[in-house]
């Protein structure tokens, strides 16, 4: 366990905190049994400076125990960042159901734990069998009064735990809910203007936001309850261990200040359970972020680099692959083989929902085929180590995604630019002129997701990033969806640029001008090859009448 060095760092201070503890008792009964009766001005003197050493010396130990567990907390934070961010992004890539900013909330509540006082207090709890073994040296009838107390509280904290799990539970769950169906909110914000929908969706948000609210009432509830009768069991407590050690000191079995010093040590066997139960709810809060953050890491492990390989020549081979949504038993793709030889081009067509999309990120390695594999140069493109694959590879989704930075920076994937690679790019894609125009050029800031850039300029900033640095193997997905003409006439010839380089180029699309710079063409339905050949040949066996259609290939190359 890597926080073990730690929480026994902790340990080791608490032991001797928690006997530092008791000098304040001791202090007590020294100015009780000894001061008094001899009168001595000396004796009092000292006794106090050496119990203010000892406060001084507490406090310093406490401050480094809690900046021990605070530098744990750093350390696990160090070490599970990176871990997190991967498992959050692979989860994203793969469609899965994972909200990346609860699983980095649910570190930061784990990282802040470990320094609070609910933590130390289970590690005094059992060092509290210190003081009680010195209520029982004092008096036996005190010691197993103070057990009784002791159980007293461990019932209330089980009674605790019970009562207040499940509606904290809830709570939260309402509450991620809430968080997210309002981010849901706020990113479709201008379509819910325009069409007067706020205020159907604000009592929706209000719904889930009651449940939160209702839920998280009665946790409190529960915890303040009993929280309460915890504190009143300690105060209970130290009061009657006052008044059976007075009883006992009239008897004779117990010293003048022995009755005192008892009810004080009373309360200190109770403290870490009145803490850690008043503290429950911090408790429960952890204990299901760390659920679900182990849950996430188990559940996406960290990908193994595999060897290094030599860079990709452009041969793509699709063998026959069987693929839907990752985890899904739905298959979208269903026994898929073609294959493209380096500098070739594949436009794959079909109607809306044949399987076109799934097919472009099996392409690039983003999911993972149930069957069959998709390779690039006779490697496995999903297990290709993606930080070394991919300045080979460009991508355009039908999704554009730019990223808060400069023009040029989103251009060269966030890698430090190259000028002279980015300007080259943007004159491929018809987009130089433009930027050129900016007063700040290819260092303009674009903002969030390139707010400011209106559907085209945001599909050709997308499509030079994909052409970078003339990567061997492209793939874009309805990259004309937002061009007008002109936009049309760029991308078609940095299709013919990226061929007369070696590059593989794949587009996938519906409208069929792009045609024009492309070899060969695949017509995908329900998730199988139709049609397979040159434009030529598939345009024309689409036109013929049905009784002239001939089969397609069940092996097709290009």
């Amino acid at each position: 366990m890597a926080l073990f060095p730690s929480l026994k760092q902790a340990f080791y201070f608490s032991v001797v905190v928690n006997v530092l503890v008791l000098a304040p008792s001791a202090y007590m009964m020294e100015v009780y049994d000894r001061v008094v009766n001899s009168r001595s001005h000396t004796t009092l003197l000292m006794e106090t400076l050496l119990v203010v050493g000892v406060y001084a010396l507490l406090e310093a130990l406490e401050w480094v125990r809690r900046q021990v567990m605070h530098d744990a907390g750093m350390k696990l934070d160090m070490r599970l960042r990176e871990r997190v961010f991967s498992a959050i992004f692979s989860a994203r890539v793969l469609n899965l159901p994972v909200q990346g900013a609860q699983a980095l909330r649910d570190l930061r509540t784990i990282r802040e734990f470990l320094p609070s006082p609910a933590l130390l207090s289970f590690v005094d709890a059992p060092l509290a069998l210190l003081v009680l073994i010195l209520i029982f040296w004092m008096s036996p009838s005190l010691g197993w009064f103070a057990v009784a107390g002791a159980l007293a509280q461990f019932a209330i904290g089980v009674v605790n735990e019970r009562r207040i799990r499940e509606p904290l539970m809830a709570a939260n769950r309402s509450a991620v809910g809430a968080q997210n169906y309002a981010d849901g909110v706020i990113r479709n914000a201008q379509v819910i203007e325009s069409m007067g929908m706020l205020g159907a969706i604000h009592q929706r948000w209000m719904g889930r936001q009651q449940d939160f609210l209702v839920n998280q009432a009665v946790a409190s509830d529960h915890a303040g309850t009993n929280s309460a009768l915890s504190k009143l069991i300690q105060s209970l407590l130290s009061s009657l261990l006052l008044g059976m050690g007075c009883w006992l000191t009239l008897k004779g079995e117990l010293h003048g200040s022995g009755m005192i010093v008892a009810s004080i040590l009373g309360g200190r066997v109770l403290a870490p359970l009145v803490m850690i139960i008043g503290s429950w709810r911090q408790i429960e809060m952890t204990m299901e972020s760390y659920n679900r953050l182990d849950g996430l890491l188990r559940e996406l492990p960290l990908r193994e680099k595999g060897m290094a390989l030599p860079p990709p020549s452009g041969f793509l081979s699709v063998e026959g692959v069987i693929a839907g949504a990752p985890r899904s038993p739905v298959q979208i793709i269903k026994g898929v083989s073609f294959r493209v030889s380096p500098g070739g081009s594949l436009a794959i067509v079909g109607p809306s929902a044949s399987g076109k999309t799934t097919l472009a990120r099996l392409l690039v390695g983003i999911w993972p085929a149930i069957q069959g594999k998709v390779r690039l140069d006779g490697n496995d493109i999903y297990q290709w180590d993606k930080d070394e694959l991919g300045k080979y590879i460009g991508y355009l989704p039908q999704s554009i995604e730019l990223f808060e930075g400069t023009l040029a920076e989103n251009i060269a994937r966030f890698d430090v630019p190259d000028l002279d690679k980015v300007r080259e790019a943007c004159r491929m894609v018809g987009l130089a002129d433009f930027i050129e125009q900016l007063p700040e050029g290819y260092e303009t800031e674009i903002g969030d997701d390139g707010s400011f850039l209106s559907g085209g300029e945001r599909q050709r900033v997308a499509l030079a990033r994909a052409v970078y640095g003339m990567p061997k193997f492209v793939v874009l997905d309805e990259p004309n969806a937002s061009l007008d003409e002109a936009g049309d006439v760029a991308l078609l010839n940095a299709v013919q640029l990226l061929r007369a380089q070696g590059t593989t180029v794949i587009v996938i699309t519906h409208r069929l001008n792009i045609l024009g710079a492309i070899e060969h063409m695949l017509v995908l339905v329900d998730g199988q090859i139709q049609r397979f050949g040159t434009c030529q040949e598939v345009l024309a066996a689409l036109q013929a009448p049905p009784a002239a259609s001939q089969p397609s290939n069940p092996q097709p190359q290009g």
